[in-house]
């Protein structure tokens, strides 16, 4: 009797939770798992706002694969998924096509402009290493640029759209490295302007209490950044943003943290989705297609109230656990266990050594909430590699991975 071929797409926080969960649990000889993803490497998707405003460097945010699995037991492809074919258990990838029985999508997900004109040809999104390395070069050429064209404000005039979980994070980790910048290129700091446009009432991550949001605001602002609230941005032109209120800020510098939609692979593959993400059954598994399980900000996951959990990190990784259980189960002829969503709470950092946060009903605020935040991080690297993967972020921070780049103190 054959083995049971299961495929992994993407090695983000599902894909890879799974992989290393199969790869622990599993018997030997008893299935073959392969793993695709485009790069040799893990990325947290967590820690992308530091080294995009440049308070840290891009290394600490990624994890070389060939660091985490056993090659024994998961074969890991690096290639880009073409077209995923359901119906005929096959993945088309750009240099080959895989068949599978098991098939777990952990794509990620793709930038949701909302159909704002502009705003794929003139804003940026902290979406991947490379895209930060882009965002933080491009912020130090702004200030470099302001320096030959004195009397152009635009140039430091910085505008993010998205007051949630990203936009929050980036604002405060902005703010901190601007100090340092106009240092570096003798740039009055009252020159400097950072705008958080949000269209919802309220910044910071939904779902914190009032004085934990007051609070968070309030170091934001002492920092120097500048709040639209209640304010879409109805288009982004090469002059800057325009507002629903018809302001226009003119800005050399959009950074977009207003939303994410589900891969694009999966409404091509032919699954009912909302927004590019597909609802999961109970085990997370697609109502079409039973032999496919769908992890992170590809699924969506249902609360016993019947709204659907926020794709983040945390129930990702929960996901993955489950998804390789399953699997497991399926593969053993156990019964199946359902997913159940163990909220933990949330923590926003606030930029260096500040943050706010919820922990089940306890508040964190604060330099106690930064080093939970940095636990909370702590936590998962050695949950996906152990103390040696804790202890060679450290030394890498320490040591730093580029001796012309710059923490400011």
């Amino acid at each position: 009797m054959s083995k049971p071929h299961i495929v992994i797409l993407g090695a983000g926080y599902g894909g890879l939770v799974t992989a290393i969960r199969l790869q622990k649990k599993m018997r030997r000889r008893e299935m073959d798992v392969t793993l695709v993803n485009k790069h040799e490497y893990h990325y947290m998707t967590t820690h992308l706002h530091m080294p995009a405003a440049g308070t840290d460097h891009h290394e600490n945010a990624r994890v070389a694969i060939s660091d985490l699995i056993d090659e024994r037991k998961i074969q890991f492809k690096k290639s880009t998924v073409q077209q995923i074919l359901p119906a005929e258990k096959k993945v088309v990838l750009e240099d080959s096509v895989l068949t599978y029985d098991y098939l777990v999508i952990g794509l990620g997900s793709e930038t949701e402009t909302f159909g704002i004109p502009g705003m794929r040809e003139y804003a940026m999104s902290i979406k991947s290493i490379n895209s930060v390395r882009f965002i933080r070069q491009h912020i130090s050429y702004m200030f470099a640029k302001s320096k030959m064209v004195p009397n152009r404000k635009d140039y430091l005039t910085f505008v993010v759209g998205g007051a949630g979980f990203t936009g929050t994070e980036f604002v405060g980790e902005l703010a901190d490295r601007i100090p340092f910048l106009c240092r570096k290129f003798d740039v009055d700091p009252a020159h400097v302007r950072i705008y958080n446009v949000e269209a919802s009432p309220s910044a910071l991550p939904p779902g914190l209490p009032d004085d934990l949001i007051a609070y968070g605001m309030d170091v934001m602002r002492r920092k120097g950044v500048q709040y639209k609230l209640s304010t879409a941005i109805k288009a982004c032109t090469p002059e800057g943003v325009i507002l629903d209120s018809g302001e226009l800020i003119r800005t050399g510098t959009i950074v977009w943290a207003g939303g994410i939609r589900g891969n694009s692979l999966l409404q091509e593959a032919g699954f009912d989705v909302q927004r590019g993400r597909v609802k999961v059954d109970p085990y997370l598994r697609s109502y079409q297609f039973p032999d496919t399980y769908i992890t992170g900000d590809c699924s969506i996951v249902t609360s016993p109230e019947g709204t659907p959990y926020p794709a983040n990190a945390q129930i990702a990784v929960q996901q993955g656990y489950n998804a390789a259980r399953n699997i497991l189960q399926t593969v053993r002829g156990k019964e199946l266990k359902p997913f159940v969503y163990d909220y933990k709470g949330t923590v926003a950092s606030l930029g260096r050594w500040d943050a706010v946060g919820l922990l089940k009903v306890k508040k964190v605020k604060g330099r106690w909430a930064s080093f939970i935040k940095k636990m909370i991080d702590a936590r998962y690297l050695f949950l996906i590699g152990g103390i040696p993967l804790i202890w060679k972020k450290m030394i890498w921070k320490q040591k730093g991975a580029n001796r012309n780049y710059h923490v400011p103190n």
